[in-house]
C-alpha cells in the first residue's frame, strides 16, 4: 500500500511539472532608423524546451498601430515557432516603443515582448544616403493617378485598380493609405514588387458623403524621392434606382 502510494505521488508530481516552455532568442528588438511609410517587422523566434505542446492563445499589441501574427498550431516540444510584430510607420515620425502580449498554456502564461525604433521622415533619410544608395533604391510609378467611379450609390464598395510598377533597383515594399475621408483601404494586402516587376493594387472606395466627391489618397512606401498620390472621385447618391427616375409634368421618365 505505501509502494503505491508513493507511485501516485510521483506520478501526481510529475504530471504537475508537465508543461510547455516559451524559450525565446530575445524578448526586445530594436528596429533603429525605420523609414516613414514602410511596414517596420520583426519575428521573435522561440523553441518550447518543455513536455508539453504549447499552445498560444492569443496576441495583443498595446496600439493599433502595431498588427501581431504568431503560431496558430500546437509547438510540440523541441519544436519552434514565432510572434510576428508589424508596426506601421505611415504617419508616425518619431520614437516608438511598443509591446506584444503573449497568452498562452506555457509555463509563463503571459509574456511581453517590446520593439523600438525611431521613424524617420524621407526628408530626413535622403541627406545620408550616398549617391551609390540613392541610385539603388525602389522607385514606384503608377499607370494612372485619378480614378472615377462615375455614379454610385452610398454604402457601397467600389474597387479602384491600379497598376505599380518598381523601376527601381531594390524591392519596393508599399506601406499604409491615407486619405482625410478615412474611407479608402486595400481589398488585400500588397507584397513586395521585385526591380522591374509590377502589380495590381486594389482600393476599396466606401465614401458616403452624398453628391461630387474628390478624395485625395497617399500611398506610403520605401521609395525615398516621396509617397505616391491619387485622386478617387464619384457622384454619390443615396438610391440608384430612385435617381434613375426624372419627373416630367409629374410623369416618371427613365433617366439617359
Amino acid at each position: 500500500m505505501k509502494k503505491l502510494l508513493t507511485i501516485l505521488l510521483l506520478a501526481f508530481a510529475g504530471a504537475a511539472h508537465a508543461q510547455g516552455v516559451m524559450q525565446f532568442e530575445t524578448d526586445n528588438h530594436d528596429f533603429g532608423n525605420v523609414p516613414e511609410g514602410t511596414m517596420a517587422t520583426y519575428e521573435f523566434k522561440f523553441k518550447n524546451t518543455g513536455n508539453q505542446p504549447v499552445v498560444i492563445a492569443n496576441v495583443q499589441a498595446s496600439c493599433g498601430c502595431t498588427t501581431p501574427d504568431w503560431t496558430k498550431t500546437p509547438v510540440l516540444p523541441g519544436k519552434s515557432g514565432i510572434i510576428k510584430a508589424m508596426y506601421s510607420s505611415a504617419g508616425r515620425p518619431g520614437v516608438f516603443n511598443k509591446t506584444v502580449t503573449v497568452t498562452s498554456n506555457a509555463t509563463d502564461a503571459s509574456k511581453v515582448l517590446s520593439i523600438k525604433g525611431t521613424v524617420l521622415t524621407k526628408d530626413q533619410i535622403k541627406p545620408t544616403l550616398t549617391p551609390a544608395q540613392l541610385a539603388a533604391s525602389p522607385h514606384m510609378v503608377l499607370d494612372k493617378t485619378s480614378y472615377d467611379f462615375g455614379k454610385m450609390e452610398a454604402g457601397q464598395q467600389p474597387i479602384a485598380r491600379f497598376t505599380v510598377k518598381n523601376t527601381g533597383k531594390t524591392p519596393l515594399v508599399l506601406g499604409a493609405l491615407t486619405a482625410g475621408c478615412y474611407c479608402v483601404g486595400y481589398k488585400t494586402p500588397p507584397t513586395a514588387i521585385a526591380p522591374g516587376q509590377s502589380q495590381m493594387i486594389e482600393l476599396l472606395y466606401s465614401q458616403r458623403q452624398l453628391g461630387q466627391v474628390s478624395d485625395a489618397v497617399t500611398i506610403a512606401s520605401n521609395d525615398v524621392s516621396g509617397d505616391a498620390k491619387i485622386i478617387l472621385k464619384a457622384n454619390i447618391v443615396r438610391d440608384l434606382i430612385g435617381n434613375s427616375m426624372v419627373k416630367e409634368s409629374g410623369t416618371a421618365v427613365p433617366f439617359k
